[in-house]
């Protein structure tokens, strides 16, 4: 296989512009149709549930009013028999079986009836005289007379609460499997409502208590199912169920039972604001399905009635929907995929060729001719820019190649300038014990303009430091000239003034590109410790007493640097006695250097680092100043050359020279 053809399969393979478009396109409308469909999904799930919660809220409203008629009906007819039962008590007691049975049978609702009066009120009959009337399995209405040793009924519950509470009151759910024994009726469950009635003189002389049988009243209830798999429940005051489609629920459990031994703070609330007689809708997990929870209390009984709807079953249609949407939306795009993909293949097909014949000649095949396109748009366009690229290639590569040549040169060049640079200051520091002397000298390019020099003649030290205005080459020849001048003029042993009276005299003789050298020039006798100095521009060294006394600024003369004005006096001074203490020499490049938010070392921080530490030997102290500014700059790049000297001078016995 050819170089040529490999490069060609590689492009259309690897490559295919056409497919990551249509990859893109079919993205981007992807994303845009999730985006809209979400928004309409989402507006149409709050429309549904909207709907739902009306729908279920009336139907429980709906639901409470039934029921609210069927116990406002038995309260009404046992309203309406107790006048008639405090009117005839007394004189005709024969007449309270006729009542009993003309009220279970003018009130369906009602399963049964008791009229029920005090032990012995009627001396006749004895201790019992309580009237119960019944409806049978078949319908038929039957009367009794209830209540013997074995079963008093002045102490159950129908008789006895509205008694003790002086009003009338529904009980809560009770069972009397005897009275099925013997007359045959539905005894269930029985709630009972209970109305006392009164002698002339308010004396209690019994109650009129109507039965509605549970049974009826869940048959009732469970005829409502708004929706496919809900139902209703009805609880008591307590969360008991009172209505329940699970029969072993019934009567036994609360709304609380499930949550004893996997506890569920959803349902925990949603049963204690039942309990409250709070009305509305909670969504909460149900027998392992999210479900709708509708409720609303009676006000009758205190009970509260709710529907419950699972989740999925209301959301079923939405979810099919849903699904069926997506899944067209998913299968448009696919098609979309292919269909654009097919039509981008056609109309770049001299793209892909023109990228593989380019990848061909950029492997190196510069003399590989360019087949013409014959097309007006943008890939005849850039075709053409690419034949007319490639007969521009070789004589750019040409030029290219003789300028990385040119570059490596001076780069060497510079290398080897830094090398000389370098070697030009000294870098052996005496090995006396009267001279403790330690320097050194950082370019911020590949050569500098500081410089620093020292030398001892004759039982003294001759040192100086210097900083060329301007970086780069032009520095460091003004640098090397005034470095060789301090060399020839201080063994002479002049002083610090006249050393830098004849430098500047030499340096501004013929000065066109007015390059000036700010100096510190000084000369230290090692026998008495007295210090002579002159100070041209330069930035005031520092004396560290050594003694804990903190670090200040050497008084200097505001003396011109060399190089400015010929002829200029300098001003020198003198320092008795420096012995036991540091001398902190120092170039710009130390206070100025700045970080990458352009803020400065400056003077404060120089002085607070060196009375940081105290003193242990000059290296120590010029080491870490060179670290403490590393950590100031943060990897900033270097604005200006850093040059640093340090000097102490002790008071051992001297050296010869």
């Amino acid at each position: 296989m050819s170089e040529k053809k490999r490069h060609f399969e590689i492009l259309s393979l690897s490559r295919s512009l056409s497919g990551r478009i249509s990859l893109w396109v079919v993205l981007a409308a992807g994303i845009l149709f999730i985006i809209i469909m979400g928004y309409l999904w989402r507006g149409w799930a709050r429309y549904i549930r909207a709907e739902v919660e009306k729908d279920a809220m009336q139907i429980v409203d709906n639901t409470v009013l039934r029921i609210n008629d069927i116990l406002d009906d038995a309260e009404l007819s046992a309203e309406n028999t107790v006048w008639v039962v405090e009117e005839e008590a007394q004189k005709h007691p024969e007449v309270m079986s006729r009542l009993a049975v003309e009220l279970v049978s003018n009130n369906p609702v009602l399963n049964s009836c008791s009229i029920s009066f005090e032990p012995y009120f009627f001396p006749d009959s004895g201790k019992f005289f309580s009237i119960f009337a019944y409806r049978d399995f078949k319908g038929n209405v039957s009367w009794e007379q209830e209540g013997e040793e074995n079963y008093e009924y002045f102490y159950m519950n129908w008789y006895l609460l509205p008694k003790l509470l002086n009003r009338p009151c529904w009980t809560e759910p009770y069972s009397d499997p005897d009275l099925a024994d013997t007359t045959g009726m539905n005894t269930q469950m029985l709630v009972s409502y209970c109305r006392p009635f009164y002698a002339q003189d308010s004396t209690f002389i019994g109650s009129v208590s109507v039965d509605i049988s549970l049974q009826w009243l869940s048959e009732t209830m469970n005829a409502v199912k708004p929706y496919p798999d809900s139902y209703c429940i009805l609880v008591g005051h307590g969360g008991t169920y009172l209505v329940h489609p699970d029969p072993e629920k019934l009567f036994y459990q609360t709304l609380f039972t499930d949550g004893l031994l996997n506890p569920d703070p959803e349902k925990y609330e949603l049963g204690q604001s039942m309990r409250r007689k709070e009305s509305g809708h909670r969504l909460v997990h149900i027998d392992g399905k999210r479900s709708y929870v509708f409720y609303q209390p009676l006000q009758t009984t205190g009970w509260s009635v709710a529907i419950i709807c699972p989740e999925d079953v209301i959301y079923g249609d939405f979810y099919k929907t849903r699904r069926m949407t997506a899944l067209t939306i998913f299968l448009s795009l696919l098609v979309l995929f292919f269909v654009l993909g097919w039509l981008i293949r056609r109309n770049l097909s001299p793209l892909r060729t023109l990228a593989a014949e380019a990848d061909y000649i950029a492997s190196g095949n510069l003399d590989h001719p360019l087949d013409p396109i014959d097309r007006n748009d943008e890939i005849g366009v850039l075709n053409g820019s690419f034949r007319n690229m490639q007969t521009s290639l070789v004589r750019h590569i040409k030029e290219l190649t003789e300028s990385t040549a040119t570059r490596e040169r001076l780069a060497r060049e510079l290398q080897i300038a830094r090398n000389i640079q370098m070697n030009m200051v000294p870098h052996n520091f005496p090995s006396r014990e009267d001279i403790d002397l330690y320097a050194s000298m950082t370019p911020a390019k590949e050569v500098g303009g500081d410089l620093y020099d020292f030398f001892v003649l004759n039982e003294k030290l001759y040192l100086c430091i210097g900083d060329v205005s301007g970086k780069g080459v032009p520095a460091s020849l003004v640098m090397a000239v005034t470095r060789g001048v301090f060399r020839v003029l201080a063994r002479q042993e002049l002083s610090p003034v006249e050393i830098a009276t004849r430098i500047n005299d030499s340096l501004g003789e013929e000065n066109p590109e007015m390059i000036f050298v700010t100096m510190f020039f000084a000369t230290i006798d090692l026998k008495s410790g007295e210090m002579a100095y002159c100070n041209c521009g330069h930035n005031a060294p520092v004396l560290l007493p050594c003694d804990g006394n903190r670090p200040y600024f050497l008084h200097c003369e505001p003396n011109t640097a060399v190089g400015v004005m010929p002829g200029f006096k300098y001003e020198g001074q003198r320092l008795e006695d420096v012995r036991g203490k540091a001398l902190f020499l120092y170039t710009d490049g130390l206070t100025e250097a700045e970080n990458n938010n352009n803020d400065q070392y400056g003077n404060d921080q120089m002085l607070a680092e060196l009375e940081r530490v105290p003193f242990l030997d000059s290296r120590s102290l010029v080491e870490r100043l060179e670290d403490a500014v590393a950590y100031h700059v943060d990897g900033a790049e270097a604005s200006d050359d850093l040059t640093m000297l340090c000097v102490k001078i002790n008071s051992a016995k001297p050296h010869s020279a």
